[in-house]
């Protein structure tokens, strides 16, 4: 049974940086051959695809953080990170980490959510004004 727990986040002012991290385990593959995701869910409103990361570190990253956050892998610990810079209080959300096999007509991995069946707990991240 796949395991996911997310690390890190916490609070920041406006334009501060957070880390999270997932560690993930129970996977029926290699790890390598699992998209890896983050998402986030601000207070009513829909979960959204923040960035996403292939086995080979081919990434997918939200037009909205682009030159901001960071997607990140690392194979041989089961773990993605996610670096975010100058954080916005309008990001301020809870972010999960998400797993989904890799088709093989994925040329990367997909940042809609409902592509992604296993998900972590989820942690806060909060970025104040």
């Amino acid at each position: 049974q796949v395991k996911l727990v997310e690390s890190g986040g916490g609070s920041v002012q406006s334009g501060g940086s957070l880390r999270v991290s997932c560690v993930a385990s129970g996977f029926a593959y290699s790890y390598s051959t699992y998209c890896m995701g983050w998402f986030r869910q601000a207070p009513g409103k829909e979960r959204e695809g923040v960035a996403t990361i292939t086995g080979e570190g081919r990434t997918r990253v939200a037009d909205s953080v682009k030159g901001r956050f960071t997607i990140s892998r690392d194979n041989a610990k089961n773990t993605v990170d996610l670096q975010m810079d100058s954080l916005k209080p309008e990001e301020t959300a809870i972010y999960y980490c998400a797993t989904a096999r890799r088709k093989t007509e994925w040329w990367d991995c997909p940042t809609d959510p409902n592509k992604y069946r296993n998900w972590g707990q989820g942690i806060q991240v909060t970025a104040s004004s």
